[in-house]
């Protein structure tokens, strides 16, 4: 394993600066002016979208950084089509005479993959579990039935069988993505797939959902003849008890029957049809990329790379009044969090052996868009890249003594992320809520897919002065009542030292990796050790 130590040398020409540029001020003012109503809450391709990537590219001219995009500009353009389903859109059920009608918003919501203007579809229903298909667990929700042409409708997240082995446990890998469902489905030749919600399998409520899929949906351009779902929804519970009611079944019944590596598919005897009215339009939008170069000849070709997501769900539907989803939480707090660290980088008199690649990534909202077209198209090879910072959506609640670097320690860059909390003297804590799934939730995760060792990094919960139970109710309280919603908004009680402080952190973990010999990876068995090595020439 690689050992981090931070020499003398370096110490002397970063001490300072290190200690003292990243500022809670600064961050601050990002954040305030990130998630006013000006930026009309950051839509994907539309005016407030290119204020913000405009507002980011010029603050990383200002600051010194280097154009990191396409044709020496600070934009990597990620083509998108974006998909707005109409309100007359339908949904139906129907078995043997009986016909249920769901209504738009209030008990579905969904856009259509092929990217048409309207499509009318029709399919069998059958109930495919959770819609998992894991050989290594082993897992398999389809067991060799045939879908192609049927509805799938299944649950998110991921069984919970009486082997906590299985998976991870509570924790959440990709296969319990939403965004896995949806993939699988078609890998299994469905027509569509509707995920059944409850707010313990999504980790947040009806309301996340509506409001993120109501207006519209940033998708990757399709090549020409590439299949696609007709429909990929969502439904509440209790139209899921309507739909399974049909067939003799429950809710609580087939979440249980999915826990048994045994379940099988059930056909439920129903045709489930549709039409969908959606407006469709060629969407320009950018990732934004600036590079502060490094000090070493040869090293400066590789990167340590620091990102958020810029974007938030622009104009939607008003709650009490307000149509404007500010996102200050998510993800003003970040954007505000890389610039910083990018000032103070740029402000060190003796730059790190390697390069600084400072992303912000479009289209996270809908489903790692921006980073996934990096991914495919990056910036930096992933061969060449050491690691990847990632910060997004932190609750500004004071200065903390802990830090949740989930993902980190699967990395061999892990003593140089112990090193930093010890600088800092911050304890270094086990994900809080590990069945949320968060490392496959931000886009951190399209990197680690190419290989590049990434993670995010997140306020603790053991705030200075403040009850121990308070950032986890705080938290509660956010992911209930604002999280994707209009209230989401910038509050001047707010408290920024804990995100000076978890800023200056990261910048001490990418500062120590830029200076190492080796590369990092990912610790053997991992699963993404094999991509890794395979990036790295091994």
């Amino acid at each position: 394993m690689t050992r981090y130590i931070l020499v003398p040398a370096l110490l002397a020409a970063t001490g300072a600066a290190q200690q003292d540029a990243v500022s809670a001020a600064r961050i601050r003012a990002h954040t305030r002016f990130l998630s006013s109503d000006l930026f009309e809450g950051r839509g994907v391709g539309t005016r407030g979208g290119r204020l913000a990537e405009e507002y980011l590219a010029t603050q990383l001219e200002l600051l010194g950084a280097k154009p990191g995009g396409d044709k020496r500009t600070y934009y990597q353009r990620v083509p998108l089509v974006g998909v707005a389903t109409q309100p007359d859109s339908t949904l139906s059920a129907a078995k043997g005479g009986r016909t249920l009608n769901f209504e738009w918003q209030d008990e579905f919501v969904g856009a259509t993959h092929t990217q048409k203007p309207e499509i009318r579809f029709e399919g069998e229903a059958v109930f495919a579990g959770h819609g998992i298909r894991a050989p290594e667990q082993p897992w398999d929700d389809f067991k060799g039935t045939d879908v192609r042409g049927k509805i799938v409708v299944v649950f998110t997240n991921e069984p919970q069988p009486a082997n906590p082995a299985v998976f991870q446990g509570r924790g959440l890998t990709y296969y319990g993505r939403w965004t896995y469902k949806y993939e699988e489905a078609l890998r299994q030749g469905a027509l569509g797939a509707i995920i059944v919600h409850t707010t313990p399998t999504a980790g947040y409520g009806w309301e996340v959902v509506r409001n993120s899929w109501s207006g519209e949906d940033p998708q990757a351009r399709l090549p020409a003849g590439q299949a696609a779902l007709s429909f990929a929804g969502w439904m509440t519970q209790e139209a899921g008890e309507k739909l399974f009611g049909m067939a003799g079944h429950s809710v609580a019944e087939l979440l249980k029957a999915a826990d048994s590596p045994e379940f099988r598919p059930i056909p439920l005897g129903i045709q489930i049809q549709g039409r969908l009215h959606a407006r469709i339009r060629e969407v320009e939008t950018r990732n934004v990329a600036g590079v502060i170069p490094g000090s070493d000849p040869k090293l400066a070709a590789e990167y340590v790379i620091f990102s958020a997501h810029w974007d938030h769900l622009g104009i939607a539907r008003p709650v009490e009044g307000d149509a404007v989803y500010n996102g200050a939480v998510d993800n003003a707090t970040g954007c505000g969090i890389v610039l910083e660290i990018a000032r103070a980088w740029a402000a060190l008199r003796q730059k790190p052996r390697r390069s600084a690649l400072f992303l912000f990534w479009t289209a996270e909202e809908s489903g790692l868009r921006g980073s996934e077209f990096y991914g495919g198209n990056p910036l930096a090879p992933p061969g060449k890249t050491a690691i990847a910072i990632n910060y997004d959506a932190l609750f500004p609640i004071g200065r903390t003594r802990d830090v949740v670097v989930r993902g980190a320690e699967r990395t061999t860059a892990w003593p140089a992320v112990e090193e930093a909390a010890r600088r800092y003297n911050l304890d270094i804590t086990p994900d809080p809520r590990p069945e949320q799934g968060l490392y496959y939730r931000s886009d951190h995760f399209m990197l680690a897919r190419t290989g590049v060792p990434a993670f995010s990094v997140k306020v603790g919960e053991q705030i200075h002065g403040k009850p121990p139970e308070l950032a986890a109710e705080l938290f509660r309280e956010y992911n209930s009542r604002h999280y994707h919603q209009p209230s989401d908004e910038f509050r001047e009680e707010w408290d920024f030292a804990g995100l000076e402080q978890i800023g200056r952190f990261g910048m001490l973990m990418g500062i120590t990796v830029a200076d190492t010999e080796k590369l990092p990876t990912w610790q053997p068995g991992d699963e993404f050790r094999a991509v890794r090595e395979k990036a790295l020439g091994r």
